[in-house]
């Protein structure tokens, strides 16, 4: 714990001090924090390389290119503790708001002319996270959600049929204040929560490698980790069958406590691999924090605030220690053959966003 409270990185103070020691925002540790967030550490670095008309890279194109533009440097600011009350967020913000706003609710990138899932989930959450949670546009995208969403929960950012890799959605929902859930959000969530767990957050078609490996930024790209926070944080922690999951991030953790940055983003294999070895100029430009490789201050925290909701959950049945099994872990679902598969047989191919 001490090392992720240590001033380097103010970002992953402030979270750690609220998400893993439940201090309130009053304390005068985490208002420090706060206040150092633009100063020192990762969100001044991002900010500091933004245009000062509120975007970057290219001012025509905020989703390209892939992953250093105008779309995936708000989406690391979201994870990083900062709000609109930072002039440069809400600069950046309102121009997000406007280029990826749609007529029919949502937000898609540049230049489509409707909603895209994957878009709308990931600049829903972001927009929340920093602060717009009563903003018409971020309010409409929520209700698009619930009624572009598969029959018996989930969705696809492919069109029909639904899939693991399709989470960006429902993590609108885990950072929308459950106060303001409407019955018909409610039902959306359990819908999609069923249709994680039911799965056991990584069973669909056979095993994909790159789920195992631990990532950040995580773009739109899922994994082990991205599957337990968000089902965690929705207030899943209890449920056994994220069991195998859980494990699976056990197994990850280094003898010193830590867990590595695992890879960086595109972190892909099979179909997806083989059209960006065909198309080496359409590969995204990978974007990270920290060396792939070695610990990581991001994915220790968010690790380490999957295992605090556990315990929560269930007191005394989970020490932290690597060796020690959560009540989850130990009891497992009877089943563990492959799901029914829906779509493509592999789980993981990106075809229509590379």
């Amino acid at each position: 714990m001490g090392w992720l409270l240590e001033g380097d990185q103010p970002s992953i103070r402030l979270l750690t001090l609220t998400g893993l020691q439940g201090k309130p925002e009053t304390d005068p540790d985490v208002r420090q924090a706060r206040a150092d967030l633009t100063r020192v550490g990762w969100a001044r670095e991002i900010l500091d390389a933004m245009d000062p008309r509120g975007f970057w890279g290219s001012e025509r194109r905020f989703y390209e290119p892939k992953y250093l533009s105008t779309n995936w440097q708000l989406l690391v600011l979201s994870d990083l503790g900062l709000t609109r009350e930072e002039p440069r967020v809400a600069l950046a913000c309102a121009r997000w708001i406007e280029r990826f706003g749609k007529s029919d609710g949502g937000f898609g990138p540049d230049g489509s002319r409707t909603s895209h899932l994957c878009t709308l989930g990931n600049t829903t959450r972001a927009l929340l996270r920093f602060g717009y949670a009563d903003h018409p546009s971020v309010r409409s995208s929520l209700d698009w959600l619930v009624e572009h969403q598969a029959k018996l929960g989930g969705w696809s950012c492919w069109g029909s049929g639904r899939n693991l890799d399709s989470w960006e959605g429902l993590s609108a929902f885990a950072a929308y204040p459950r106060s303001h859930w409407t019955p018909e959000m409610e039902a959306c969530v359990g819908r999609a929560a069923e249709f994680f767990l039911s799965r056991e957050l990584l069973r669909q078609g056979e095993r994909y490698p790159p789920w195992y490996r631990l990532h950040y930024p995580v773009h739109y790209y899922y994994d082990v980790l991205v599957g337990l926070d968000l089902l965690t944080d929705l207030g899943y922690a209890g449920d056994p069958r994220i069991g195998p999951a859980l494990r699976a991030l056990t197994e990850r953790r280094r003898p010193d406590g830590r867990w590595n940055l695992d890879a960086a983003h595109p972190d892909v294999e099979g179909p997806i691999a083989e059209w960006f070895e065909r198309h080496p100029r359409r590969r995204p430009t990978p974007f990270v924090l920290e060396q792939v490789g070695e610990p990581s201050k991001m994915i220790t925290l968010r690790a380490l605030r999957v295992f605090r909701r556990v315990e929560a959950a269930a007191p005394g049945e989970l020490s932290g220690s690597p060796g020690t099994r959560s009540r989850a872990e130990r009891n497992p679902p009877a089943r563990v053959g492959g799901p029914p598969r829906e779509g493509a047989a592999r789980p993981l191919t990106r075809r229509a966003r590379p």
